[in-house]
């Protein structure tokens, strides 16, 4: 990857990023370029503990605050606790990323209810009450970045889980919604949505989606968490200040 210039990489300087689900493929791949960019840095996990440590070691150099919280995105008590904590250690979240997420590949014979809920619970409930904790400092600041991370499952007709799917639909839809309330706030929200990459959820697909996928992209090959990653840092800062309610695609071209 090309690297970057010196102003791209000071354009998160003086923010700090509050990052769900840090310790996944993708999560990782974030952390690192907000960090990269200037950003400090705090993420949360579920279960993790040991990832989570050796990506706060990796990030936290002189002069820098990073810092990982263990937290389940749908335990409103401990989100609030989180909240509370990083704005005492860094003065408030500027940038929310909702990376979190959780997926089951299963035919829609199979779905029981609570692998619906499941679904629904982390994908979407957890984007709301991460979200709910955090929107409180930014509009009191009157500034602010939240990116949700959807899913080409929602978004095009394609062999994937009907519940996850539309979970991930729910995600632009929020998004949008959200956008339009608090944008007189000088916050921004938008959505970027992956295609099928070569890990996190990208694991557990079958080899012939895999190819099929590859087969229909333009660019004939999946993505990576960094391509992803890239997108989000962009959108995070002032570069991107006039890019509102969007849901931006990283999949190759389909």
């Amino acid at each position: 990857m090309a690297e970057k210039n010196d102003s791209a990489m000071l354009s998160l300087a003086g923010r700090t990023a509050f990052v769900t689900g840090g310790t996944g493929a993708v999560g990782e791949a974030i952390c690192r370029a907000l960090r990269r960019d200037g950003a400090a840095v705090a993420f949360s996990y579920a279960n993790s503990a040991d990832k989570a440590a050796l990506l706060e070691s990796e990030l936290d150099r002189p002069g820098a605050k990073v810092r990982s919280f263990r937290a389940d995105v749908r335990d409103w008590a401990r989100l609030q606790e989180v909240a509370r904590e990083v704005e005492d250690a860094f003065g408030g979240a500027d940038v929310l990323v909702n990376c979190a997420g959780v997926a089951q590949v299963m035919p829609f014979a199979l779905i029981r209810e609570e692998d619906w809920d499941l679904m629904m619970d982390v994908n979407v409930k957890g984007m709301f009450l991460t979200t709910r904790a955090f929107i409180k400092g930014m509009i009191r600041r009157r500034r602010g970045s939240i990116v949700n991370l959807g899913s080409l499952a929602g978004m095009r007709v394609m062999e994937v889980p009907v519940h996850y799917a539309a979970a991930k639909s729910a995600v632009v839809g929020f998004t949008v919604a959200l956008a339009r309330e608090i944008g007189r706030y000088g916050i921004r929200v938008n959505a970027v949505v992956p295609g099928l990459l070569e890990k996190g959820v990208g694991m557990n697909v079958p080899e012939k989606q895999k190819e099929e996928y590859r087969r229909f992209c333009c660019l004939s090959r999946t993505g990576t968490p960094e391509e992803v990653a890239e997108l989000v840092a962009f959108l995070a800062g002032d570069r991107a200040g006039y890019i509102n309610a969007q849901a931006i695609f990283v999949d190759g071209g389909i």
